[in-house]
C-alpha cells in the first residue's frame, strides 16, 4: 500500500471497513479491510474473524465500501 493510513473508514459500532488506495501501473486501485475491535482485559485488539450473527453487518460495510469506491471511479 502506498499510504500508511486508509483514505476512508466506515464505522458501524465496533466494526470498521478501512479503504486503502493503491497506485498501480494501471491507475488507482482500492482494497478494503473489514475488522472489529474488542477489549481483552485492559488491551484493545483487532480481529478479522466474524461469527454468523455478525455477517449481516459485514455485508452492510462491504456494500457501503463498494459504494464509496464506485463513486470515486466515475
Amino acid at each position: 500500500m502506498t499510504s500508511q493510513k486508509p483514505v476512508h473508514e466506515i464505522r458501524i459500532g465496533m466494526t470498521t471497513a478501512a479503504i486503502w488506495e493503491n497506485a498501480t501501473s494501471n491507475g488507482l486501485r482500492y482494497s478494503v479491510r473489514i475488522s472489529r475491535i474488542y477489549r481483552d482485559g485492559e488491551e484493545w485488539k483487532r480481529s478479522d474473524n466474524f461469527g454468523r450473527e455478525e455477517l449481516p453487518l459485514v455485508a452492510r460495510l462491504a456494500d457501503m465500501a463498494h459504494s464509496w469506491i464506485h463513486d470515486r471511479d466515475e
